[in-house]
């Protein structure tokens, strides 16, 4: 696991205030939104997340935690404005849906330690419920079309396994194709792509893949399906990074709110609590102590 670096700490997070430029209805109960932040957009890498909260409201008081789906540039080429998908489902989330372009939005980040830039032949992103959040800008930092400052272009095939309860509940997956990956969706339902779960599905993939590269593999979505693509990773003794989705008050390790059990080297305590929000979101799935 990568220590903790300075760089992970809140030191140098942009907070301002500013007006959604575009937030619509991508999916059921899902929307996408814009934030013009040019100093947050030029500094994510990803992985990385923001909290947001509604400027001059105070239901709710604190920021909710979001990851960067993309990044927009402006005319010159230069990155401009943030994009965030999100579930409208609580307090903040039900409040910015109905919310009118314009609206004025507190905004603090970039946060978080982001995914490792780890060369493999073939990166699989797995994806389930609204976990594929994260995952467009790795991709496309693997496959070296973007640019986030460090290395790109560091895998020779991208593909994501997204799934959802339903069809009408998958978002992004055309953004996925557009930016050049294999998209296998599966549903538990079966009313589009395969009938099935993510770890299954993963499971059938990596056994296709034996012996044919090396294959890394990065998750996020409910903790239930992490684990399991962690289990499922292990068996096949493939590289796997899980980005953890544990609700956050402040996002810059002041609240210990958000932790998460860890695995350390000390057999004299074989797990610590750790910040997710400064020492992770991402974690090395090797690393996480699972709750069974």
């Amino acid at each position: 696991m990568t220590s903790l670096h300075a760089d992970h700490y809140a030191d140098n997070l942009v907070q301002l205030r500013s007006p959604l430029v575009t937030n619509r209805c991508v999916a059921r109960d899902t929307f996408l939104c814009r934030i013009d932040a040019p100093e947050i957009a030029g500094a994510v890498i990803p992985g990385q997340f923001v909290m947001i909260r509604m400027a001059q409201h105070d239901a709710p008081l604190i920021g909710r935690a979001f990851a960067v789906w993309d990044i927009i540039n402006d005319d010159s080429g230069s990155p401009r404005f943030i994009e965030l998908i999100y579930l409208r489902k609580g307090t903040l989330t039900r409040a910015l849906a109905s919310a009118p372009v314009g609206t004025p939005m507190d905004v603090w980040g970039p946060l978080g330690n982001g995914f490792a830039a780890r060369p493999c032949d073939r990166l699989i992103m797995t994806a389930g419920g609204i976990g594929q959040t994260p995952m467009l800008l790795l991709g496309k930092e693997a496959i070296g079309t973007t640019d986030f400052g460090r290395e790109h272009g560091w895998a020779n095939h991208v593909e994501i396994i997204y799934g959802a309860r339903t069809a009408e509940l998958l978002a992004g997956v055309e953004a996925f194709r557009t930016a050049g990956f294999e998209v296998t969706v599966c549903t538990d339902d079966g009313s589009t792509g395969q009938t099935g779960r993510v770890p299954d599905v993963l499971a059938t993939r990596l056994t296709e893949l034996k012996d044919t590269g090396t294959t890394r593999v990065v998750t996020c979505g409910p903790e239930i399906m992490m684990q399991r693509v962690s289990k499922v990773c292990d068996q096949h003794g493939v590289d796997c990074q899980v980005s953890m989705e544990t609700p956050m008050a402040c996002g810059i390790g002041i609240c210990f709110s958000c932790v998460a059990k860890i695995r350390q080297d000390d057999p004299n305590q074989p797990w610590d609590y750790k910040r997710t929000c400064v020492e992770g979101p991402i974690f090395d799935s090797s690393r996480v102590h699972w709750d069974d």
